[in-house]
């Protein structure tokens, strides 16, 4: 099957051909003819699988081919993406299928000045590519109207329907028209994304290329069990003994990252990092210096997760997991596209064992654990079912009571049992330092993000004689709150 099949007008074809594009992926190939015939779409496809292409591509041909010129401060074609990174990826995409065209598109999101944006929307464009919320502000201040759209795209659509964007996105479809095209295209898609998306669809054409949020098949995928405090030395263990130099790393904090970074950077790596807090052009400079080799490390939280368009990506690594499953499969989708193999690896510790357990259950595979010498776990990680459950460790038998102490020794009648000091629980305080690293080499937690582990549940240790009740000795405050 070629591009040209698929019904596509010359321009778009040559544009193919320069982009190299040799034959559409699945996804193109059902999307395609759908969008061009002008109904509504439901498309489940992994990330990686071309399905930006699959309603650009159509999308440009039905905006030269259809309807009136765009006029001010208007759009004919609006897609709604979750994240800026993902509005300049599907913008750069529209460009570059769209070149040569007399058209006009628009990427529109917040983190920058808002004023430029608003110039550009004053000539009109067809294509506006934009975050919700910088698109009810630039409504809001009657920069862009809203009455002659003709197709309104959700990207990600998993993550756009997602409660959290529940309040923003009624407001837009409140101010569509009424009588439009609606297409929705993501990786995921469960029972309640459908049950949201079906108020918003007429009679769609559900397509799908993949099993429900399956992951690519050429992605190799295991987990290292670990400790959370024994983290950065693992990771910067593995990276070395495997000799790894590109990779895309994710940590959940941006203190996380920013830790990670240094380390790299001490071992002459050439790293830069995106999250929340950074300045958007900053994120865009990393991203594009990582996709040219300039950086060989990419340290990120999940706002880079969705929308990166790196070819040739062999390698991602999960130093932390996601806290939504669903973002394990944006994440790894990253490496493996386009029929290309490669490689997701995860550091694991206990306290993530649910978040492993529902990964599992949500891509239906049980990933394979390979424990690395000398960074094995003291809080084991919990084995997991193929339904996505935590398998239980079994009972230890009971021990056999202790023999009564002789008669000589036991407690004269109405004396309390005398305690050198709490010894026992001294003892099992000691216990508790060593399994947590004490005495074992170079304290490298101090200062890391990563010394925090959630202890074992025991019963709360009653206050010692003579202490006030929840403050501990030495009047270091309440338990359990952080020290500013």
């Amino acid at each position: 099957m070629s591009f040209a099949s698929l019904g596509l007008i010359e321009p778009l074809l040559r544009n193919l051909q320069g982009l190299n594009y040799q034959t559409p992926t699945p996804v193109q190939a059902k999307a395609i003819p759908v969008v061009l015939g002008g109904k509504d779409v439901m498309a489940a496809a992994q990330t990686g699988t071309g399905k930006t292409a699959g309603f650009a591509l159509p999308l440009l041909q039905r905006l030269v081919q259809h309807g009136p010129a765009v006029s001010s401060n208007r759009a004919r074609v609006l897609v709604l993406v979750p994240t800026r990174e993902l509005a300049e990826q599907v913008l750069q995409s529209f460009v570059e299928y769209g070149k040569g065209l007399d058209l006009r598109f628009l990427a529109a999101y917040g983190g920058v000045s808002i004023n430029p944006q608003m110039m550009k929307l004053r000539k009109g464009v067809d294509v506006l590519v934009a975050t919700p919320g910088r698109l009810l502000d630039l409504n809001r201040q009657n920069a862009v109207q809203f009455d002659q759209v003709q197709t309104l795209v959700l990207d990600e659509a998993d993550r756009m329907l997602d409660l959290g964007f529940a309040r923003e996105l009624d407001a837009v479809f409140a101010a569509l028209p009424a009588k439009r095209q609606t297409l929705l295209f993501s990786a995921t898609f469960s029972d309640e994304i459908r049950a949201l998306a079906a108020g918003i669809l007429r009679s769609p054409v559900d397509i799908s290329v993949s099993p429900p949020n399956a992951t690519a098949s050429k992605i190799k995928q295991w987990v290292v069990p670990v400790d959370k405090r024994n983290k950065p030395d693992l990771f910067m263990h593995l990276v070395a003994q495997n000799k790894w130099e590109h990779a895309l790393v994710f940590v959940k904090t941006r203190n996380g990252v920013d830790y990670l970074a240094v380390m790299l950077e001490k071992a002459g790596y050439a790293v830069d990092t995106i999250h929340g807090d950074k300045p958007q052009p900053a994120r865009l400079r990393a991203l594009e210096r990582f996709k040219t080799g300039e950086v060989q490390m990419l340290v990120a939280t999940d706002v880079a997760a969705r929308g990166l368009d790196i070819d040739d990506l062999p390698l991602v690594i999960n130093v932390d997991l996601p806290i939504v499953a669903q973002d394990y499969v944006h994440r790894i989708g990253r490496t493996g596209r386009a029929g290309a193999s490669g490689v997701a690896v995860s550091l694991v510790c206990a306290d993530e064992a649910p978040q492993l357990a529902a990964i599992e259950a949500l891509i239906r595979q049980t990933l394979r654990r390979e424990e690395e010498p000398g960074f094995e776990a003291d809080h084991r990680v919990p084995e997991t079912s193929a339904t996505g459950q935590l398998i239980k460790k079994p009972k230890k038998p009971k021990k056999p009571k202790v023999p009564q102490a002789a008669p000589a020794a036991r407690q004269a009648p109405g004396k309390k049992p005398h305690t050198q000091g709490g010894g026992g629980k001294r003892t099992s305080g000691t216990q508790h330092a060593v399994a947590n690293g004490a005495g074992q080499g170079p304290d490298y937690t101090i200062g890391s993000p990563f010394s925090v582990q959630k202890p074992r549940s025991k019963p709360a240790a009653k206050p010692a004689a003579g202490k006030a009740a929840g403050k501990s000795a030495g009047g270091r405050g309440k338990p359990g709150k952080p020290s500013r």
